[in-house]
């Protein structure tokens, strides 16, 4: 699952100890997500966990465009809030027509409705890639979210569609009414997607893919039409984002125009940018990341949504590579040994920067809270809004710990160059 999506085709084969490591790491995600309800029992645990496993399906899928084919979509909401039609519309028609269709069969329904829809338009939407086509499937996904409210027999209007999970033929005697079966019903297709979506990316299309985004002239020249090659990429992604809206509305029981707004369609944005698209790994860690966030920010701030938008600005700005980037990184390091000797320089700059972070969360609840006067609480210590203790202690933060981190950081930079020049010179830096 580390494996970057640039990389090489080894002809001659991976060596056992490479295929150990492999087979490995999936075989401890898949235990890692039997284990964790036994150790997280709780109903919110549980309603998180299954919702963290939506959204890295979700970002799965629009990494395909995006890390893979290079295509930036703006409206990749518009699979998902399908996929999620899609299903609620075939779970009713089971439980009304007798149909023996068991639950965990529907999300494949839901990537059938993505697939579809991304059949129909995915063939004009390819024929340009660029900002051509981010504005394109723009349109086109605020197109079909105002359209939710008017096709009231499809969509259900501003109610949505609704449905009972629990109506269908039962499986092993489940009747997917407690949220730990459906939790194990979205941990099974996340597995099976992820595992999919992974094989994708190394047949010839995900090489051609990789291709057709860093240089399709190249790639027209050689034979192949970019133009088929971002169509089908589209239609994988489409899929699987069905999947992933199917899955929620069977979590939710629920099917609305939230489903295809904008802000999902940001939200996946966030999350694949976030956690790296060069990697496979990097939108799952985005997807856990954002999820949480989501989550915790939402009952703690009314201003969740600029803290999302800040780290979105900081990882452009300082870590183009995401999450899995930074990661990877220091994989050089780590086999050369030389790792050991960045770590004190890290552990330095901790407290300036958590000062700095700190004094940027204190300024913007400041600035939030003071119309109304609410008091903050950060980290167990009261602020009044209206205080100038308060407005001195944010500045103080601001200005001190960006000063005090900046020379920190400047350390890190000078400890990194050493590492990394004795990784070079042992051959694990090109």
């Amino acid at each position: 699952m580390t494996t970057a999506t640039t990389s090489t085709p080894n002809v001659t084969g991976k060596p056992a100890g490479g295929n150990l490591r492999f087979y490995g790491v999936w075989l401890i995600g898949v235990i890692a997500l039997i284990v964790l309800p036994m150790i997280f029992s709780s109903g919110g645990s549980l309603t998180s966990f299954s919702l963290i496993g939506i959204a890295i399906v979700f970002a799965l899928s629009y990494n395909i465009l995006l890390g893979q084919t290079g295509l930036l979509s703006f409206g990749h909401a518009v699979h998902y809030g399908l996929g999620g039609f899609a299903a609620c519309h075939m779970m009713n028609a089971v439980t009304s027509h007798g149909w023996p269709v068991p639950l965990p069969f529907i999300p494949l329904f839901g990537g059938i409705g993505g697939l579809v829809f991304a059949m129909i338009i995915g063939w004009v939407m390819t024929k340009r890639a660029g900002t051509v086509f981010a504005m394109i499937s723009l349109g086109i996904g605020e197109l079909v979210a105002s359209s939710s409210l008017i096709l009231r027999s499809v969509f259900g209007g501003e109610s949505g569609v609704t449905t009972d999970r629990t109506a269908l033929p039962k499986m092993f005697g489940w009747t997917f009414g407690p949220q730990l079966q459906v939790y194990y019903l979205i941990a099974f297709w996340l597995v099976l997607s992820a595992m999919a979506m992974y094989a994708l990316t190394r047949t010839p299309l995900g090489r051609i893919s990789n291709a057709v985004r860093d240089n399709p002239e190249r790639v027209q020249f050689i034979g192949y039409d970019p133009h088929v090659v971002r169509y089908l990429a589209f239609c994988f992604a489409g899929f699987f984002a069905g999947i992933a809206g199917g899955l929620a509305a069977i979590n939710f029981e629920i099917a609305n125009s939230a489903y295809l707004g904008a802000i999902q369609s940001g939200l996946v944005l966030f999350s694949t940018f976030i956690g790296g698209t060069a990697y496979f790994f990097g939108p799952i860690l985005g997807a856990i990341l954002v999820t949480y966030l989501q989550l915790g920010l939402t009952s703690v701030t009314s201003v969740w949504q600029l803290y999302f938008g800040i780290i979105f600005i900081g990882i452009v700005m300082f870590s183009p590579g995401g999450i899995a980037g930074l990661v990877m990184m220091h994989r050089p390091l780590v086999r050369a040994g030389t790792l050991w000797t960045v770590i004190p320089s890290y552990l330095v700059a901790i407290v300036p920067t958590a000062a700095l972070a700190f004094g940027v969360i204190l300024t913007i609840e400041t600035i939030a809270r003071y119309s109304g006067g609410d008091a903050i609480n950060l980290f167990g210590i009261g602020f009044k809004p209206k205080s100038p203790v308060t407005w001195i202690s944010a500045a103080v933060l601001v200005v001190g710990g960006a000063f005090a981190a900046r020379v920190t950081w400047r350390r890190i930079a000078d400890a990194w160059d050493r590492a990394a020049t004795v990784a070079r010179d042992r051959g694990y830096l090109a």
